[in-house]
């Protein structure tokens, strides 16, 4: 099915202006108006005709506009009221032979843990760049269905979500990512595609499903090692996870066991080596 018309920057500020509505920065509201940059997006997306894509913060419809065509059907999840209210209509005017594709549930996405209908299967959003991770690592764990994504962020947030072990830029949202899924850049997106114009570049991140390191292990207890083995980079392990082990001299054994140097640090761990440590204190004996 044909798409309807996308939005460029006068109709993003005209759909603005009537509905008095003022960018939020509390919230990270920053509107694409570059037809292109959907276009774009929407094509490194790789989407079916069968799938159901979960959108994070569509705002005033710039890239749902995009991947309706392209799929089965639309979840978008709002925050905002208003746009949520707004988003059916804009989209009824510009597409309406794509209306009934769409879903909008107006709700936190940090928070959401149940959608209407079949489960989505790819996720395709422009998140805002304070709530980005938090928001990926949630959905991820909330809905399994999810087997993908490309998702448009903060460029430096894009680099800490793709490092890997060893790089300066590698920390808690590199591992925690890397638990359900393998991610890579896909592009830079320069900051004139948005109204207002943020003060940073934005990246593109493409991430593939994948199970767990170890299916044994509790996600939650490996995420809380991370968390210990990061609160201070410049701690070796053996003292960084001395709380989370009892002492560090408990550190040191379990450390040790799992096959982890207790000298080193947690920027020169993987995700599987995290899942070890957790086995290692756990294992019998």
């Amino acid at each position: 099915m044909a798409g309807g018309e996308l939005l460029g920057p006068a109709a993003v500020r005209e759909i603005a202006a009537r509905l008095d509505i003022r960018p939020s920065k509390r919230l990270g509201q920053n509107f694409v108006i570059d037809p292109g940059t959907v276009r774009r997006i929407v094509a490194l997306a790789g989407l079916s005709a069968d799938d159901i894509v979960l959108e994070v913060g569509p705002g005033l419809g710039s890239l749902t506009l995009g991947l309706l065509p392209a799929a089965r059907r639309v979840i978008a999840v709002e925050v905002d009221g208003a746009l949520a209210a707004e988003l059916p209509k804009t989209v009824t005017r510009r597409a309406p032979g794509l209306a009934p594709r769409l879903e909008v549930v107006t709700a936190d996405a940090a928070r959401v843990t149940s959608l209407p209908g079949e489960p989505p299967s790819a996720l395709v959003a422009n998140l805002p760049y304070n709530v980005a991770v938090p928001v990926v690592l949630h959905l991820l764990a909330t809905f399994w269905s999810l087997a993908r994504g490309l998702v448009m962020v903060q460029a430096e947030v894009a680099d800490r979500m793709t490092a890997a072990p060893g790089s300066r830029v590698y920390g808690v949202p590199s591992v925690k990512l890397a638990w359900f899924a393998s991610a890579r850049r896909a592009g830079a997106v320069p900051r004139a595609v948005f109204w207002p114009v943020p003060n940073v570049d934005s990246g593109l991140v493409a991430f593939a499903r994948r199970p767990p390191p170890d299916a044994a292990a509790d996600r939650k207890e490996v995420f809380a090692v991370i968390d210990a083995a990061f609160s201070q980079r410049r701690k070796t392990l053996r003292a960084a996870l001395a709380r989370w082990a009892g002492t560090a001299d408990d550190a040191e054994r379990i450390l040790r066991a799992a096959g982890v140097e207790p000298g080193a640090r947690g920027e020169a761990l993987t995700v599987a080596d995290f899942a070890r440590i957790v086995d290692a204190r756990d294992r019998p004996g």
